[in-house]
Formats: structure tokens, sequence, C-alpha cells
């Protein structure tokens, strides 16, 4: 057994192309590894589930007999989305699951998604160190001995009547479903079969190779097939999700996209409206009208570092209901057990829109109108990222600027925000700005521009 390419052991999962870093011997490994730190922590049974991707099954078969090898039983759960995987778990009490999955990746990418059930110390994500963890032991072949029982769990149509139930009575709804081929596609089919009002289903077929569209909602050409089928046939909103449905995107009946953060809005009212006082968290990213409506709608605003992993975690350590990422993350706590969802996001928001009787359009029509850039991701050398950020901090310290540092700097003034961070998955930085008006985000895009020039380093076109 050879040890991991070091670039497949990523901050959140493991990622790699199948073929070249990944191959079939690699989750095997890798099922040895992780079944290893399952049962060193007391647990006895794992689930696994995979996506649509073509290499997903051998991945998974292989996968399954690595971490029997531990002596852990394996429920296989089959074909779906990443949350249905999530869903097994709580609901067998295992201790732990693991995803098959590529993501939003291109298609000759796969991976694998682990985290730690009830079934051992409390439910927890699996990131960073942990997952360096996965790589030493392969490496030093340090493995438990077992043989563990392999068989099938049915849970598909009871996370569906999940997501049935949470939808409620949307009878008055007309809604696109766009799944982008991803493996969301029979879960949407059934659910939306089985939903009042009328709903349309776009690109359903599970397809590893996503003939129409990457299905990536935060990419906005992704969701170009979903705004003209929302015009087209009339709906009131369109939904979308990523290629394991752990993430939404959405645009409401005018063709308008919806950011996560402008949906966080409706969940936290929502929530807050049966938990007050309740801390609702969102990463660095989020709009400042986001922290503004949380407070106004008497709930806890809590900023914290970008990162789903990283977000699940202090959603835990906090107790709080509800959490989410302009990446399209959404956690629920309250009735859900915390983990992220985007078809289950869906579903709750319908429930939102019906009961509440308001379109979502003038739902983001109410909110205090800001002007933004997009999401900038530029090139860094990783030898300097972390420095560039250091440098910029120390600058705007000496200033006397107002800064939140809790990822990076978010830097606040009359006119606004902007947002300097380090990626922690590639060799890149990462900055957004936010104002009140144009001639503010020009100001504020300067500021930006200025104190990376000061660091020897150019700001992209901010749009």
């Amino acid at each position: 057994m050879t040890p991991l390419d070091p670039s497949i052991l990523r901050e959140y999962d493991i990622r790699g192309v199948v073929g070249e870093t990944l191959t079939p011997d690699t989750a095997f490994a890798i099922g040895r590894a992780f079944g290893t730190i399952v049962v060193r922590q007391g647990g006895r049974d794992v689930c696994v589930g995979y996506d649509g991707r073509l290499t997903s099954p051998g991945l998974e078969s292989r996968l399954c007999e690595g971490l029997a090898a531990c002596g852990l039983d394996v429920h296989r759960v089959g074909l779906g989305p990443s949350p249905m995987l999530y869903f097994a778990v709580y609901r067998v009490g295992a201790a732990a699951g693991v995803m098959v999955t590529g993501s939003h990746n291109p298609p000759e990418y796969n991976g694998f998604k682990m985290m730690l059930g009830p079934g051992v110390d409390g439910p927890a994500a699996f990131y960073g160190e942990d997952v360096q963890q996965v790589g030493a032991l392969v490496a030093a072949q340090d493995f438990a001995d077992g043989a563990g029982a392999i068989d099938a769990v049915e849970v598909k149509s009871a996370y569906i009547d999940h997501l049935v139930a949470e939808a409620g009575d949307c009878g008055g709804l007309s809604v696109a479903w766009d799944v982008g081929n991803g493996a969301t596609g029979e879960v949407v089919s059934a659910m939306i079969d089985r939903l009042p009002g009328r709903h349309i289903g776009l690109f359903t077929e599970i397809d590893g190779d996503f003939p129409n569209h990457h299905p990536d909602p935060t990419v906005p050409e992704n969701l170009d097939d979903l705004v003209d089928a929302v015009r087209r046939e009339g709906c009131d909103l369109g939904v979308a999700f990523d290629g394991d449905g752990d993430r939404i995107g959405a645009v409401d009946r005018n063709g308008r996209i919806v950011w996560a953060d402008q949906l966080m809005v409706a969940y936290a009212r929502d929530i807050l409206s049966r938990e007050p006082g309740a801390a609702i968290i969102a990463d660095v990213k989020a709009s400042q009208v986001l922290f503004d409506e949380i407070a106004a709608a008497g709930g806890e605003p809590v900023m914290y570092k970008t990162g789903h992993s990283l977000i699940k975690a202090r959603m835990k350590e906090m107790g709080a209901p509800l959490a989410g990422e302009m990446s399209g993350h959404i956690f629920f706590a309250d009735r859900a057990p915390g983990y992220d969802d985007g078809v289950y996001a869906a579903a709750r928001l319908l429930r939102i829109l019906s009961e509440g009787g308001q379109s979502l359009d003038a739902l983001i029509d109410g909110l205090p109108p800001v002007v933004n850039t997009p999401e900038l991701r530029f090139p860094c050398p990783a030898e300097r990222k972390a420095a560039v950020v250091g440098e910029v901090k120390a600058r705007l310290a000496a200033a006397g600027a107002t800064v939140n540092d809790i990822d990076g700097v978010r830097v606040l003034d009359d006119d606004g925000w902007w947002l300097l961070r380090m990626s922690n998955t590639q060799d890149v930085l990462v900055a957004r700005c936010e104002a009140r008006s144009s001639e503010g985000l020009e100001r504020l895009k300067a500021q930006l521009a200025d104190q990376l020039a000061q660091s020897g380093v150019d700001l992209p076109d901010a749009g």
C-alpha cells in the first residue's frame, strides 16, 4: 500500500483526479485509515454513500472493503446526495459516515467527505488535522484489523418523506428545480411529484458527465437555464443545487439571482420568531445586511470563519439553530441535526414563502439596497498568501481602522466594508467589497487595491 498523494488531502475533504492521484486502491487505503480512526474512538459502524460520477461506484466498493477490514459494520446507503448520507448516519445512529463525491468539481475529479456521527463522542465535523491523520496512518501502515459485515440500508424513501414534510403546504407556488444532472436527481424528482403546487424539474437525470451545465450554483452562468425556465414558465422562483446537493442557489420570479446570505434573512426571521435571542452564524463573506437583519429580528448575529466544516463546528459549540455561508452551505439545527442540505433548505424556503404569503422577490426588494463586487479570487504563492494578509492587517492596525480579523481582515467604514482573506484550499487570496452606493464601492475597491499594491499584489478587475 503506497502513501497517499499529499495533494489530495484537503482542508475539508479528500479530493483528486481519478486515475492520477486517486484510484480504487487509494479508496481502500482511505477506508483502512478512516476506519481505524473510527474504531479507536469506540465506533462500531459506518454509513457510506456515493454520487452520480461515473467513477463513484468503483471507489465506493473498495472504500467499503477497507472500512470492513478494520472491523466496522458498513451500511451502504447507495446513490444519492451527500445530505442523504448525513441523514442516514443520524437515522441509523452510526459512528461515522463517508460520502464518495467530487461535489461541484469537473467530471474527472472525485473524492471523499467524512464525518463522525452520534455513535461516537457526539457528532463532529472531520477536517484539517483529522484529514492529515488519514494520510499519516496510510504512510505508517498503522491500521485496526477486523472482519466487519457489509450490508445495504434503504433510507432514500425516509429522506424524501423528511423533505416533503418540511416543505409543508406549498400548493400556491410554482417552482423550477435545476438539478444540473447531479446526485439530487432521483430525490428531487420523487419529492416534487408529491408536493402540492406546480413544479418543473430541469436536468433531473443523474449523469456524471454533466452534459447541460456545471453543477455549481454560485457561478451565475450556471443558473442561466434556471433563469430561462422561471421566466418562460412564469414560476414564482427557481432553486438549484451543486453536484452532491449540499449547497443551494436560487432565483426570484424576475430571474434575479438570490444569494445565500439573502436567503439566510428569510431563514433567520422564521427561526427567531420561535427562538428569540438565538445566535445565527454567517461567514465573513456575508453581507452586512444579513447581520443587521438578524439583530433587527431579535437574534445574536455571529460572524465566523469561512469553511463549511468550521461553521458546522462553531454552530455546535454555540448551540446555534442556524448558520450559513455565501457559498450556499446552509445548516439547520432547530428541526434538523445541523448538517448542510441544499434540498432541505429549498423545502424550508417553500414553507416560509407559502406560510408567510410573501414572494421571494418582495423579500429581496424589502432589504436595504447595497452594491457589491463578486467574490474575487486571485493567485498568490503559498508562501506569500498568509504574509500578505498579515502585512495588510498590520498596516490597518497602525492606521486605526475598524477591523474584524476572525478570518483575514474585514474592514468597516462609512461606505461599507471590504474583505481580504486567504483560501484554505488553494493558493489564492479572496476579496470582496460591499457599499451603500456605487461611489462608495469605488472608494472601497481603491482602499483594497492600495493595500494589496503595498504588498506587491495587483487587484484583478472587481466588476
